[in-house]
């Protein structure tokens, strides 16, 4: 059994309700540093919620979370989140440049300002995701994948040792997918651990070494190929399969043929 010390995310017994709905029931996990984690389950399953209860964001029920052996408030500046798109503020008057930058505010005291060395680290973060060009651009002018590009490397430029991603993957085209994907393994591989919320299940078994599937109770969670199975994806998504599968399929074409217009 690991040590706790070796643990990213420890929790125990998280549960939490809307009301009188309850979203999230008894989660107990235990991830390990390093892994490169797919956080699977249909709509409602409480993927965003359990995200959002990590980060102390909502209030929960009931739990324990230990992040890196600690608590959310005492390492929150290694914690990098990137959330839907629909939770952001596109109208908000920043450039490309002013938001990757806001990585770099945790490691700020309250007057300190940014340097040079920030602006290099920022600069580097969107030369990784292809779109240093837009640096002046303001961020509500952009395309869905450039603006999702952007919100990624702001968490890229907070150099987290934990990273959440919440379905960073929409809107975006396959080669923009593949750039994405190579990043997190990388970062994986120095140690990062990250979880990503996830819906295309073509790809899961090629993007992630470790899975959580998820509907409101924890369905199963392991190394990718030993539970990611028919038997726990039909626990988890139930009669929903055939409509995703279907939903998949478009998304892939779609995908396909925005790649073609751009080659």
């Amino acid at each position: 059994m690991e040590s706790k010390d070796a643990l990213a995310l420890h929790i125990r017994g998280l549960s939490h309700s809307y009301g009188n709905k309850r979203i999230l029931t008894n989660i107990n996990l235990d991830l390990k540093q390093g892994t490169l984690c797919g956080v699977i389950g249909p709509n409602g399953a409480g993927k965003s919620t359990l995200f959002k209860s990590i980060l102390k964001l909502i209030d929960y029920d009931f739990g324990k979370i230990e992040i890196l052996g600690k608590k959310v408030d005492d390492i929150r500046k290694l914690i990098a989140y990137v959330p839907q798109k629909d939770e952001v503020d596109w109208d908000f008057p920043a450039t490309v440049l002013d938001i990757v930058l806001m990585g770099r505010y945790p490691f700020k005291s309250l007057f300190q300002r940014l340097n040079a060395d920030d602006i290099a680290i920022a600069k580097q973060a969107l030369a990784d995701l292809g779109i240093e060009d837009l640096f002046d651009r303001q961020i509500g002018n952009l395309s869905g994948g450039q603006q999702q590009r952007v919100f990624l490397a702001r968490a890229l430029a907070q150099k987290a040792e934990i990273y959440l991603l919440d379905e960073p993957f929409v809107g975006v085209d396959i080669s923009t997918e593949q750039k994405i994907i190579e990043i997190l393994k990388r970062l994986a591989g120095e140690g990062k651990t990250l979880l990503v919320v996830h819906h295309d299940l073509s790809t899961v078994n090629q993007y992630f070494d470790s899975v959580l599937l998820l509907n409101q109770r924890l369905i199963a969670t392991g190394p990718t190929n030993s539970v990611f199975n028919d038997i726990n994806i039909a626990k988890a998504y139930g009669g929903q399969l055939n409509i995703l599968h279907t939903m998949g399929m478009k998304i892939a074409k779609a995908k396909k043929t925005a790649t073609k217009r751009k080659s």
